[in-house]
């Protein structure tokens, strides 16, 4: 499964489970729900949804950290380009008005 697919997927979790949580406690489909204050319930199914979309945040962290690193190769052009441009000196840069100033 590539990268692109696992953050799909995650993104898709991220929206569906909280929407589910906040769902079924405004219908009461958890059971003990119906006892609760309104109060309660906002803040139960508030703090819910939030955890939920942490703990998919945290999945999806997982599987991207057990992509192995030899799968994800850079590209070789970019690489000779940014090796050629640390090559290159920097005395042709323009001074700055600060340094101008500390030499007259």
């Amino acid at each position: 499964m590539s990268v692109i697919q696992k953050f799909f997927i995650a993104s898709m979790f991220m929206w569906a489970v909280p929407v589910a949580i906040l769902y079924g406690f405004n219908n009461n489909l958890f059971p003990g729900t119906d006892n609760l204050s309104p109060y309660s319930v906002t803040l139960v199914s508030g703090f819910l949804a939030v955890i939920s979309v942490n703990v998919v945040i945290a999945f999806y962290i997982y599987l991207a950290m057990r992509e192995p690193a030899e799968k994800h190769k850079p590209d070789p052009k970019f690489l000779a380009e940014a090796k050629a441009s640390m090559k290159q000196p920097t005395t042709n840069a323009p001074q700055s008005s600060e340094s101008q100033k500390k030499e007259q």
